[in-house]
């Protein structure tokens, strides 16, 4: 048999496209197990009397758990071309679950109704998985620091429902936000709140411009 008339074997697909397919089916495949989480979670918890989605994502860990992980599924169905708008979500999205993984393990430690395995998902294994993915995954760009302020407007909308309910129907879903705490110290720590979210995103902003060697 010639050499012309032999067969040619298929090209293989540049390994940058199966990274590329292996990255956004880890973040897909992420985001649909947090969101079964949550799921499983809220209808384990459901009372006699019903269940109340308003309180259940009333905490700030359900809601942004919820949010952070559909932003991965929307970054997974648009990799080959993410609009630089969601790459700035998923920069909220880090920036706020680092939130969650500070308050929960340094400021109230331990005090969540949930089974041991998944607080530690939604508030050790999901922020770190984030992070790893933010820093690691150079598809980022580097984030323009005029606009860090949107890492402002869903928090301060959240502290804003959840204080009206404490001075309304007397619920909170920390008790570092109880109206009975005074006007001072409620007022206090949304400022130290609003600062340390500042921090977080400052540093998640940061790290869009880290440029990780490839090998």
């Amino acid at each position: 048999m010639t050499s012309s008339s032999r067969s040619v074997p298929r090209t293989a697909p540049p390994r940058t496209d199966r990274a590329q397919t292996a990255i956004a089916v880890g973040r897909a495949f992420a985001g649909v197990v947090v969101i079964g989480i949550l799921i499983q979670t809220f209808i384990a918890g459901i009372p006699t009397r019903g269940a109340n989605p308003f309180d259940y994502f009333g905490y700030f860990t359900n809601l942004t758990s919820l949010l952070a992980s559909l932003v991965l599924i929307v970054t997974a169905m648009t990799a080959r071309a993410i609009p630089v708008r969601l790459h700035e979500l998923r920069g909220v999205a880090v920036a706020c679950m680092i939130i969650v993984a500070l308050i929960y393990n340094i400021v109230v430690p331990g005090t969540g109704s949930a089974p041991p395995w998944v607080s530690a998902t939604l508030h050790i294994v999901f922020p770190a998985l984030l992070v790893l993915d933010w820093t690691l995954v150079l598809d980022r760009p580097a984030l323009r620091w005029s606009r860090l302020w949107i890492v402002l407007p869903y928090p301060l909308l959240w502290l804003a429902v959840t204080l009206i309910r404490g001075a309304t129907d007397g619920w909170v879903p920390y008790g570092f936000l109880l109206p009975e705490r005074g006007g001072a110290a409620l007022l206090a720590t949304v400022v130290g709140l609003l600062a340390a979210l500042l921090a977080t995103a400052s540093v998640t902003w940061l790290l869009s411009r880290v440029r990780l060697r490839r090998r």
